[in-house]
């Protein structure tokens, strides 16, 4: 019998894939060559700012041109409940600092969810060239190839992501974090990017990721994709991912990490 939910379900990524295409080549194409010395505005901030803007604005009346009935949630203030049950979780430019400077980690992160489930999960990274997607159970892709999380190594040979927040008391903090931890492990990266850092995890990439200070919209759909990909996520022992805390590991390293960095602190400033 055919599940009634299964074409929305493909809808809904339809929709996100197209509309993530559309944002991340208009935030590629758009970035001024000379952005991070750019004179043509008050900042280069400002550019960054009006190009997020954009991307937004994009995306949501993309997306509101063919479901009128659902909710937004987004990073630069889209927001409405909408009456479908159905609400997208949208970052328009994940990594903001990379775009900046002319670092290719950058991405187009939008997520829906169904009556408070995420069901689809795009990241769009048109500088890597990959577009990496999920639907609730039928796993994780980049462009047309499955994902899957590496075999979880011993702890000490296990390869890290993070990142650090914008406030100097927190950052402070996750250095320190990051002092106790990095000895007991392989290495730790910063990609700047929690989207794109939660699908390195589902492509094998990284072990392991974990940050503290994450906002719905950057984790949304990086999740379902590292979930879909085998990942376990979540936030503290027994809570799911959250502003506190989100970690995503490969299943045998996911519970060891988790404890370490209750144990660490890394969920306070």
């Amino acid at each position: 019998m055919t599940d009634p939910a299964e074409p929305l379900l493909t809808e809904l990524h339809d929709l996100a894939l197209e509309a993530a295409r559309r944002a991340g080549a208009l935030l590629r194409d758009g970035r001024p060559d000379d952005l991070a010395v750019a004179r043509t505005k008050s900042s280069p901030i400002d550019v960054v700012t009006e190009m997020d803007i954009a991307a937004e604005k994009l995306i949501t009346g993309f997306l509101a041109e063919h479901r009128p009935q659902d909710g937004f949630l987004g990073e630069e203030g889209a927001s409405s409940p909408g009456t479908s049950g159905i609400r997208w979780v949208i970052d328009p430019l994940d990594g903001t600092v990379n775009y900046l400077y002319g670092l290719p980690t950058w991405a187009v992160s939008i997520a829906a969810e169904r009556d408070g489930e995420t069901v689809v999960g795009v990241v769009e990274a048109p500088m890597r060239g990959e577009t990496y997607h999920a639907v609730l159970g039928r796993g994780a892709h980049a462009g047309d190839r499955p994902l899957a999380v590496r075999p979880a190594p011993p702890f000490d040979q296990a390869l890290l992501g993070t990142g650090f927040g914008y406030l100097k008391i927190r950052r402070e903090r996750q250095a320190e974090v990051v002092r106790q931890l990095i000895p007991r492990v392989r290495d730790i990266r910063r990609g700047g990017s929690a989207a794109v850092d939660l699908c390195d995890v589902a492509a094998g990439r990284l072990d392991a990721y974990y940050e503290r200070g994450l906002n719905p919209w950057d984790l949304a759909a990086g999740a379902l994709v590292a979930r879909e990909a085998g990942a376990l996520t979540g936030g503290r022992p027994g809570e799911p991912e959250s502003g506190e805390l989100t970690v995503a590991a490969s299943p045998g390293l996911f519970g060891p990490l988790q404890e370490l960095l209750e144990e660490l602190g890394a969920w306070h400033d």
